[in-house]
C-alpha cells in the first residue's frame, strides 16, 4: 500500500481527492486484484489511476463555460455574484436568526426577510420561497386545485428540460387538466366554454424553448384576469425565467417581467431564482397575500422549503436590484453588457500564445429556457484540429475543465461566457500539450 500511495501518478490526485479517499479506492482495487491472482504493482496502479480519474470527473467542480450559452442548465445556470457568495459563507459559518424573531425572542419565519424585499421590488402583496420553480407550481396546484380542474391553453402544455411536463405536474398534484383551444390558436371563448363549477384555476405557462409562429392567437393576460374575476377563479402565471428588469438595453427581445404580470392583475406569479434573476436555484411565488397565506399553511411546504445558504444568496442577489447595482454586480448582466471591443481585447491574449488559434465571429444565447431565439453577438477562439471531438474531450477533462462547442470541424471557445478572470487559467489549460 505504501508503494502504491507513493507513486507520483497516484500522489497527483491527493490534493483534490484526499489521501483517505485514495487509500479506500486503493484497498478496493488491491483486494480485487488479489482475488483474481493478479496483484502486480503496475497493474494495480494503472487500475487505480482509472478509478481516481473517474472520481475526479464525477465530482462537482467549477468548469469554464466556453459554449456561448449564458444560462447553461447543465452547467448550473447563473453563476452567483460576489455578494451572494459572501453572504452564503458568512451565514453558513455561523448560527443565524433563520427562524428566530430577535424582537420577541420566539420562533420566527424564514420567509419574512425575503418576502419584504420582493414586495418592494415587484409590488406583490406577499411572497414565498421554495426550492425550485417546478416546486412552486406544484405547491400552488396542490394548495388550490387538488381534485379540481385547471384550465390551460393547449399551446402552453410544454415540456422543458429534464422531462418537466406541465400535464405531468398537474397530474401529480391531483389537479385535473382541462385544455382550451387548439395548438396554435386559443381564444377567450375557449376558456369560457371550459369553465365549470369544478374550475379552481386559470393557468398561464411560459413557452420556454418553444415557439409557435404564423397563424396564432392567445388572449392577453388582462383578458384572462377579467374572466377570472367574473368567474371567481384565480389566474396563475408561471413565468419561469424570473426577469425583474427589461433586457432590451442589451439588444435582446423583451422578456415579460414579474412586475408586468402583477400589474396585469395575475393572482400568483411563479418564477426561478437562478435564471434571469441571476441568483441561486429557488422557486419564488409572489402575489396576493391571502393566497400566499394559504400556501404557507400547506404541509407540503416543509418538504419544499429552502435552507439558509439559499436564502442568504438570494437575499444578496435581490439587494443588487434594490440598490440598482445589478448591471455591475451580477455576472449574467456583465456578460450581456460586454462589448465586442472588450472581447477583441481579450481574444488577443489567446491567439498570442495558442498555436494556430484564430478569432471568429460567434453568436451567444441566453439559454436556460428563456428567450430561445435571442442571439447576442460574440467572438470565439477557434482551435483547428484533425480530431475536434478528441480535443473537446481533453479540454473537458482538464484542470480546469473547459466545456466548448464544435462547429465546422473546429473547437470554438465563446468568450462571452468565459469570465474574464478565468482567461489566464483557460489559456494555460489549452496550451498544456498539443491542442491537436
Amino acid at each position: 500500500m505504501h508503494r502504491i500511495l507513493a507513486d507520483e501518478r497516484i500522489a497527483a490526485y491527493e490534493a483534490e481527492l484526499g489521501r483517505e479517499r485514495i487509500k479506500r479506492a486503493a484497498e478496493d482495487i488491491l483486494g480485487r486484484a488479489r482475488f483474481l491472482g493478479d496483484d502486480d504493482l503496475e497493474t494495480v496502479v494503472v487500475s487505480l489511476v482509472r478509478r481516481l480519474d473517474e472520481l475526479h470527473l464525477t465530482e462537482h467542480r467549477p468548469v469554464i463555460n466556453a459554449t456561448g450559452i449564458i444560462l447553461h442548465t447543465n452547467l448550473g445556470r447563473a453563476p452567483l455574484g460576489a455578494d451572494a457568495l459572501d453572504a452564503a459563507v458568512e451565514l453558513g459559518g455561523h448560527y443565524s436568526n433563520l427562524e428566530y424573531d430577535r424582537d420577541t425572542g420566539e420562533r420566527g419565519s424564514r420567509h419574512r426577510s425575503i418576502a419584504e424585499i420582493l414586495r418592494g421590488l415587484t409590488g406583490a402583496e406577499d411572497a414565498l420561497i421554495v426550492n425550485n420553480c417546478a416546486a412552486a407550481v406544484l405547491l400552488v396546484l396542490d394548495t388550490f386545485a387538488k381534485g379540481r380542474e385547471v384550465i390551460v391553453a393547449r399551446s402552453q402544455l410544454v415540456e422543458i428540460g429534464g422531462g418537466f411536463r406541465v400535464p405531468d405536474v398537474l397530474e401529480r398534484s391531483g389537479a385535473v387538466l382541462v385544455e382550451a383551444g387548439t395548438t396554435n390558436r386559443v381564444y377567450l371563448e375557449d376558456y369560457e366554454r371550459a369553465l365549470s363549477p369544478r374550475t379552481a384555476l386559470l393557468l398561464r405557462t411560459h413557452a420556454s424553448n418553444y415557439r409557435i409562429e404564423g397563424f396564432t392567437h392567445e388572449p392577453s393576460a388582462q383578458e384572462l384576469v377579467a374572466l377570472g374575476r367574473r368567474a371567481g377563479v384565480p389566474v396563475i402565471e408561471d413565468l419561469g425565467s424570473g426577469a425583474l428588469v427589461d433586457l432590451g438595453e442589451f439588444g435582446v427581445a423583451h422578456e415579460r417581467t414579474v412586475q408586468e404580470a402583477l400589474i396585469d392583475g395575475i393572482s400568483l406569479v411563479t418564477f426561478s431564482g437562478d435564471k434571469l434573476l441571476g441568483g441561486p436555484q429557488a422557486g419564488i411565488i409572489a402575489g396576493r397575500a391571502s393566497l400566499i397565506a394559504r400556501l404557507r399553511n400547506n404541509a407540503l411546504l416543509r418538504a419544499l422549503r429552502v435552507g439558509k445558504l439559499t436564502l442568504a444568496a438570494l437575499a444578496a442577489t435581490l439587494h443588487c436590484y434594490r440598490d440598482r447595482s445589478w448591471r455591475e454586480r451580477l455576472p449574467i448582466f456583465r456578460m450581456l453588457a460586454t462589448t465586442l471591443d472588450d472581447l477583441h481585447s481579450r481574444a488577443k491574449l489567446y491567439v498570442a500564445v495558442i498555436p494556430n488559434a484564430s478569432v471568429v465571429e460567434s453568436a451567444a444565447y441566453i439559454g436556460g429556457g428563456a428567450l430561445p431565439e435571442a442571439r447576442v453577438e460574440s467572438l470565439a477562439i477557434a482551435l483547428p484540429s484533425p480530431k475536434p471531438t478528441d480535443l473537446a474531450a481533453r479540454l473537458r477533462r482538464g484542470k480546469p475543465a473547459i466545456v466548448a462547442r464544435i462547429e465546422s470541424g473546429r473547437v470554438l471557445l465563446d468568450l462571452r461566457t468565459i469570465l474574464p478572470e478565468d482567461d489566464a487559467r483557460a489559456i494555460a489549460a489549452i496550451t498544456e500539450g498539443e491542442p491537436g
